[in-house]
């Protein structure tokens, strides 16, 4: 079954116990930590998260929201691309997470119950187990090129060689490896981090990958014939340049999503070139992103899912 590389439904989790997470902050150097009361943080986090949600449901996207009612502390829940794929053919994959407390996060059966509520069919949901023995954090350790049937993965404590191998594997995608390290020496916690890939056109942090690697995957890119956007290490490490996601509304209208800070962080020829692709959707998220480590592309999971037949 073809795969698609934009949807217009997204599957995105609300901040609940959003604060500080210590567990990750040893290999997420984007990460800081804040002087404000964790009440406050939490409150400004619901706050930034539910005006996305708005704002993109405005730009003719379906939001679906998964909530915890369950007083557990999952200070990163608000990241859930993390956990879990979905795929044209009902297949919902599951995937190992490196801490405990984000191992939290991972609650299939409301998962499920949110997608059939709306009317996805979900023919199986795989445990991380049956796909994989080791960590790879789902589309934050890998970047996929659902047209091409590639996936970029940046090898770190969060994406292990063997078990990205063994979900490329099971897909039956070709896997671009790499390592990609920060300006301060230390690999980049997640792919999605330092680039993205839309249907036309990719944005990477060239600078960021091992000079030994750097043509082969921008050798890859253009035998996709992908429009190669370009950012330095600190529009990939301040703004989040690279945390972007190209998706489609239900009208079919390309859109890019991106944080305020992404947005601001591109220079004009840049955006030009990004309008390109589709309308460019800001959201102001300075609290999560700042706290959080990750940006908007981080908050929203891809729901591929076909529609339940009556």
């Amino acid at each position: 079954m073809k795969h698609p590389q934009l949807t217009h439904s997204i599957i995105m989790c609300q901040p609940d116990s959003f604060g500080y997470n210590s567990q990750t902050g040893s290999d997420n150097e984007f990460q800081h930590r804040s002087d404000l009361a964790s009440n406050e943080v939490t409150a400004r986090a619901l706050n930034e998260f539910a005006n996305s949600v708005e704002r993109l449901r405005a730009h003719g996207l379906e939001v679906l929201v998964l909530e915890h009612h369950d007083g557990i502390n999952r200070p990163d829940a608000v990241f859930p691309n993390n956990w879990f794929t979905t795929h044209p053919n009902g297949e919902v994959l599951l995937y190992p997470m490196k801490t405990p407390n984000r191992q939290r996060e991972v609650v299939p059966e409301q998962l499920r119950s949110l997608l059939q509520h709306n009317g996805y069919h979900v023919s199986k949901m795989h445990p991380s187990a049956d796909i994989c023995q080791g960590i790879v954090e789902g589309t934050g350790a890998m970047v996929f090129d659902h047209v091409q049937q590639q996936v970029y993965a940046a090898l770190s404590e969060r994406c292990e060689h063997r078990s990205l191998l063994e979900v490329a594997t099971y897909l039956d995608y070709t896997p671009v490896v790499f390592t990609a390290n920060s300006q301060h020496n230390t690999p980049i916690y997640h792919t999605n981090v330092m680039m993205s890939v839309g249907e036309d056109f990719a944005v990477v942090c060239l600078d960021s990958i091992t000079q030994a690697e750097r043509n082969s995957v921008l050798a890859e890119l253009e035998a996709a014939a992908k429009q190669v956007i370009t950012i330095t290490a600190e529009q990939c490490e301040q703004s989040f340049c690279a945390n972007i996601l190209q998706v489609k509304s239900a009208q079919n209208e390309p859109l890019i999503l991106l944080s305020k800070n992404a947005l601001n962080g591109f220079s004009a020829a840049q955006r030009v070139m990004l309008e390109r692709h589709g309308q460019l959707v800001d959201c102001n998220i300075a609290t999560i992103e700042h706290i959080g480590g990750g940006s908007l592309r981080c908050m929203v999971a891809e729901n591929f899912l076909p529609r339940q037949i009556d």
